[in-house]
């Protein structure tokens, strides 16, 4: 209809007629434009984490929690800020915090196998497989500080490491216990009191370094020079002469 004839027929049919038209072009329109289209499609996705990969973050947040606070157990909600997760998710994975702690047992463990551990603790002299042992227990605290004897020394622990992992924690210890008997003259219960303070050692000098208290190269020439020391004394008690 042209426009003459519309306004012949009044300028209400002729407003009524224009609207009618807009809202129809209105509808036709595409609703994004193709920048739009771009500018969506650059968004990244969030992408959920595999089982095997959240797991290992819950660990991996877990561990410096537990080396910062000094004893077990954590505080859950604290432990799910670090990981980014919820507290469901926390015990969905772990049910019990002994669940999340023999998980990290675990990992320590296999972290001492995979750097020689296991297979310094079979040399056959007691000083070579002590020094040897000692040296890559201080690199392990320099580097990850004391989370392995938190683990296994906690009294939260008691009775709840699983007998796997302390399975293979005897082993280590039974194999230079062995050779201890063999080259020391010493009583059983002497000698279980002088590992104890022989391991003592790595611990304290890796621990300094991992806090920074200590430089690496002097923290581990002191380590290797008190445990040389310490067998030597060891082998020949009567001879120690103790300042008064």
């Amino acid at each position: 209809m042209r426009v003459a004839d519309l306004m012949a027929r009044g300028p209400g049919v002729m407003m009524l007629k224009l609207l009618r038209s807009a809202s129809y072009k209105r509808r036709a329109m595409p609703r994004s434009t193709s920048s739009q289209k771009e500018k969506n499609s650059a968004v990244p996705k969030s992408r959920r984490l595999s089982p095997e990969l959240r797991r290992s973050q819950i660990l991996d947040a877990t561990a410096p929690l537990i080396v910062q606070q000094g004893y077990l157990p954590l505080p859950v909600e604290q432990l799910a800020r670090a990981a980014g997760a919820s507290k469901a998710l926390i015990y969905t994975y772990f049910p019990t915090q002994f669940d999340l702690f023999n998980a990290l047992l675990e990992r320590e463990i296999e972290s001492l196998k995979l750097a020689g551990f296991d297979t310094a603790s079979r040399v056959e002299d007691l000083d070579q497989a002590a020094i040897l042992c000692a040296m890559m227990y201080f690199d392990h605290v320099a580097r990850c500080g004391s989370l392995l004897h938190i683990l296994i020394t906690d009294l939260y622990m008691h009775g709840h490491v699983a007998p796997s992992w302390q399975a293979q924690l005897d082993l280590l210890d039974d194999r230079l216990l062995k050779l201890a008997k063999k080259a020391l003259p010493l009583s059983d219960a002497e000698i279980h009191a002088a590992m104890e303070m022989v391991a003592a050692i790595p611990e304290e000098a890796g621990r300094l370094v991992f806090h920074r208290e200590l430089d690496p190269t002097t923290a581990r020439q002191i380590c290797h020079s008190l445990i040389a020391s310490s067998l030597k004394a060891l082998r020949a008690p009567n001879k120690v002469v103790i300042p008064e």
